[in-house]
């Protein structure tokens, strides 16, 4: 067992401090506790918990086995662990389990690898503030560069599909058993056989898995190392100032109300700041009952009779937010709406309120779509929502995004949710961070959505999502960030409509999986109508890639866009005039002199 030094899998990622050992079954109960707690994913994966709370993956298949362990700094956390199963160790692979020892047997057969040339890899697991480091990339690497020294023929194993874990297998030379794909409840997805052919290589990461390989043998010798601490969730990495650092990829509040729970949450340590204004929340809500009482005794009475007899610090809800470890009390759902969208009245009444709180809203892009959804939380368009975006939020989006120095590199599908909670924290949000490709845009639209609005810069997407749209019968609302330019199509109310109005004739979604650059330019000009686009963006396509890194926006023209989009759902929503078309809100025009109401007047 040694502890070793060694570069991540990019020229950008950290150097990984491995700890390797095989039989130390004094290592084992902190591993499994490690194992457990990130397959559970904060209850993604309910059966990795116990009661108790405390997390179980006890395994026979670990006895034998080979368990690599990485750290960034020699005395840092473990954020990520790998397992590989070798012919020796005389215990069933979790493939073989999986498919039953007949089934496995005539796999192995047909292949033409005996059973003792055949290694498993399994439970894969990395913190979630160390997947963008690449560590999962290079913990797959090592176990695949151990078994071709350990003279394996072949490896097996099983593979998660939700988050595209059997694509990511694929880049390693894996490939899909056909027929073995099935749902399994302890994972809560669909999992399938993965099958490696070592005399193939490893497909894109051929040249780490060899440096690997070859490394094998340094990396299992040496001086033991300290087994890894039991970690609990939101523990912190090493940082330059030793201070704790949030959950980087959580995105759902926790709700609590006085009891044991919320007892154990304040005890952990992981709460940094409690913020309770309950008492001034109380009257807000009398104030917007009754908005005609003034008198401060009268207001206190009928807080009390709010309360019913319950301590007040025990009344509503306290919502933990494990990204920024904040603690919050408000008010329960139903009285926190009331008051939180009080100031609607007189422009959106409390019946329509309620009508518009039991909506689902779909929003693909949160880029300009964060604008929109943002907007549709604080007005209170939609109660539930799908946000559906591949990309992380970078430097070059504080132009024009809401957002942080703190959230570079975060999903913006993660970071929109966040935000959106931090509005709103009894709202109902689903992501797909991985954005929408053919195999989850099925899954995007399925359970209903009321209303689309679609901010994706993918030509592919943006025709299939109306190919959905229209088939299901939902609105599509659409802001281009240029010219005040909002497109609305009333699916809904003409199933027959033609998409984009007809701008690219009977275009179909599986004609633009494989477009160039060019092709998409043009397609992208069409879709905008190019003879009304602004001199401006006129001028942009031309430089996209020479003077340009993309298309140029700014957060004026974003906010505005998502006022247009909030405008037109809310309309649609309630069954108030909007119509299919395309409408222009042009700041340029709207400011020119010839519109001054007052030109002249001093």
């Amino acid at each position: 067992m040694t502890h070793l030094n060694h570069p991540g899998a990019g020229s950008a990622t950290p150097d990984w401090h491995v700890t390797a050992f095989r039989g130390d079954r004094s290592m084992l109960d902190a591993v499994r506790e490690l194992r457990a707690r990130i397959l559970f994913d904060h209850g993604r994966r309910p059966d990795f918990r116990r009661a108790d709370g405390t997390h179980v993956d006890d395994q026979a298949l670990d006895f034998g086995a080979w368990h690599f362990i990485a750290r960034q700094s020699p005395g840092g956390p473990a954020l990520g662990y790998i397992r590989l199963s070798t012919p020796d160790a005389g215990v069933p692979y979790q493939s073989r389990e999986f498919l039953g020892s007949e089934r496995y047997e005539e796999l192995l057969a047909a292949e033409g690898f005996p059973a003792d040339g055949v290694f498993e890899h399994s439970r894969l697991v990395v913190e979630h503030r160390a997947r963008k480091l690449g560590l999962g990339q290079y913990l797959n690497a090592l176990a695949v560069g151990a078994a071709h020294h350990l003279g394996a023929r072949a490896m097996i194993g099983t593979s998660g599909t939700k988050d595209g874990q059997d694509r990511f297998h694929e880049r390693f030379g894996f490939r899909p058993v056909p027929g073995t794909r099935r749902y399994v409840p302890q994972y809560t997805e669909d999992v399938v056989i993965m099958l490696h052919r070592v005399a193939d290589g490893a497909g894109r990461h051929h040249d780490l898995v060899t440096r690997l390989r070859d490394e094998f043998p340094v990396i299992t010798a040496g001086p033991a190392a300290p087994a890894p601490a039991p970690q609990v969730r939101g523990a912190a990495p090493i940082t330059l100032t030793g201070a704790p650092s949030p959950e980087r990829d959580a995105w759902q509040p926790v709700l609590h109300t006085a009891g044991r729970a919320l007892d154990a949450l304040l005890a952990s340590g992981d709460v940094r700041e409690v913020h309770d204004t309950i008492d001034d929340q109380l009257t807000e809500l009398v104030r917007s009952r009754e908005p005609a009482c003034r008198d401060a005794a009268e207001i206190e009475r009928l807080k009390d009779d709010q309360v019913a007899g319950v301590p007040r610090w025990a009344y509503g809800t306290w919502a933990w937010y494990p990204w920024s470890g904040r603690l919050v009390h408000v008010l329960p759902r139903e009285e926190f709406r009331l008051v939180r969208t009080d100031r609607n009245r007189g422009r959106i009444e409390r019946p329509d309120q309620r009508r518009l709180f039991g909506k689902r809203i779909g929003v693909i892009g949160l880029s300009v779509g964060n604008s929109a959804a943002l907007t549709f939380a604080l007005e209170g368009i939609g109660g539930a929502y799908k946000l559906a975006d591949f990309d992380d939020f970078g430097l070059s989006n504080l132009n024009r995004l809401r957002g942080g120095v703190h959230d570079l590199g975060v999903n913006k599908a993660v970071l929109s949710a966040r935000q959106m909670f931090e509005i709103d924290p009894y709202l109902d949000i689903e992501i797909q961070r991985d954005g929408l490709n053919p195999d989850t845009i099925e899954e995007f639209f399925r359970g209903g959505i009321d209303l689309l609005v679609e901010e994706c810069d993918t030509p592919w997407v943006k025709i299939a999502a109306r190919e959905y749209a229209r088939d299901l019968g939902i609105p599509v609302v659409m802001d281009c960030n240029d010219r005040g330019m909002l497109d609305v199509e009333r699916f809904d109310a003409e199933p027959d409509r033609p998409l984009l109005h007809g701008l690219l004739g009977d275009v179909k979604s599986v004609d633009l999986l494989e477009l160039g650059h060019q092709e998409k330019v043009e397609l992208i000009l069409a879709m905008v109508d190019a003879g009304r686009i602004s001199p401006e963006l006129a001028a942009s396509f031309g430089e996209l890639g020479r003077t340009l890194s993309s298309w140029p926006q700014l957060a004026s023209g974003v906010a505005l866009g998502g006022a247009l989009c909030g405008e037109a759902a809310r309309r649609i929503l309630l069954g108030r005039p909007c119509e299919s078309g395309r409408f222009y809100t042009d700041l340029g025009e709207q400011l020119h002199p010839s519109r001054n109401l007052y030109a002249g007047a001093r």
